[in-house]
C-alpha cells in the first residue's frame, strides 16, 4: 500500500526500496544524464517531476531500453510529467572544465529550467553539484529505482541519441548514428583514419592522442630538428 506524504523532504531518508514507488506528491524531480563517457557529442542531463495522478508504466534505466521502447516512454513522459526539461554541455565547455564538471553543471541548469520548482531532488550517482536549487540525494543506480529517474534517464538518452543522428548527417563517415559517440571499435579506427571532427573531445585520451600525431613533425622533420 502506497502511504501519502505531505512533504518532499522525506525522500532525503527514505529506504531506498521504498523510492521505487510512483511519488505522490508533484514536487520531487528525478535528474539524469547521458553522454559521459563518450569520444564525441554533449553530455545530456534531463530533469522529470511526475505527476502523481499520471502513472507511466514501464519506467526503468534507459540502458535496458530497446530505443523504440525509449522512444514511446518518451513521448509518454513528455505529454504526462507534471513538468521536464533537458539540456546539452557541449563539447568546448566538456574539455575546458572536464566532463565531471560538465555533468554537474548540466544537472544544476536542468532543474533550474523546470518550469515548476522542485522541493527535492533524487540525482542519479554519488555525487551531487553545488549550488542546487532545492534540497537533493544522490543515488547509486538511481536510474533503475526511482521512476523520476528512470524518466530522467529516457529524457536524456533519447535526446544525445537524436542528436547524434543529425551529427552523423554533419560529419559522415565517422559512423555517429550507430555508436553515438562511444570508443567501439569502428569509431576508434574511424578517428584514426579522418581524424577528428569539432564534435569530438580533445581532452579524452584517445582524441587527445590522434591530435597529437597529426602535430607531430614528420620523421624527415624529426631527424632535422635532433640531428645525432
Amino acid at each position: 500500500m502506497t502511504l501519502p506524504i505531505d512533504d518532499a523532504g522525506i525522500f532525503a531518508t527514505l529506504p531506498r526500496h521504498r523510492l521505487r514507488r510512483w511519488p505522490d506528491v508533484g514536487d520531487l524531480a528525478g535528474v539524469d544524464e547521458a553522454g559521459c563517457a563518450p569520444l564525441a557529442g554533449p553530455v545530456v542531463v534531463a530533469a522529470v517531476i511526475l505527476d502523481p495522478a499520471r502513472r507511466i508504466n514501464g519506467l526503468d534505466d534507459s540502458k535496458v531500453l530497446s530505443a523504440p521502447v525509449r522512444e514511446k516512454l518518451y513521448e509518454r513522459i513528455t505529454a504526462r510529467a507534471y513538468a521536464w526539461s533537458v539540456v546539452a554541455v557541449g563539447v568546448e565547455e566538456i574539455d575546458r572544465i572536464n566532463i565531471y564538471h560538465a555533468r554537474m553543471a548540466g544537472m544544476v541548469r536542468a532543474l533550474e529550467r523546470l518550469a515548476h520548482a522542485p522541493a527535492f531532488a533524487l540525482i542519479d550517482g554519488d555525487r551531487l553539484p553545488r549550488l542546487l536549487p532545492c534540497p537533493a540525494r544522490a543515488l547509486v543506480g538511481g536510474d533503475a529505482l526511482a521512476p523520476a529517474i528512470s524518466a530522467a534517464s529516457i529524457i536524456a538518452k533519447v535526446t544525445r541519441d537524436r542528436m547524434m543522428r543529425e551529427m552523423d548527417a554533419r560529419w559522415p563517415g565517422y559512423g555517429f548514428a550507430q555508436h553515438k559517440g562511444y570508443p567501439t571499435p569502428s569509431h576508434r579506427e574511424a578517428l584514426q583514419r579522418l581524424g577528428p571532427c569539432p564534435e569530438h573531445r580533445r581532452s579524452f585520451g584517445p582524441v587527445r592522442a590522434v591530435c597529437a600525431e597529426e602535430q607531430a613533425p614528420m620523421p624527415v622533420q624529426a631527424e632535422l630538428l635532433n640531428p645525432l
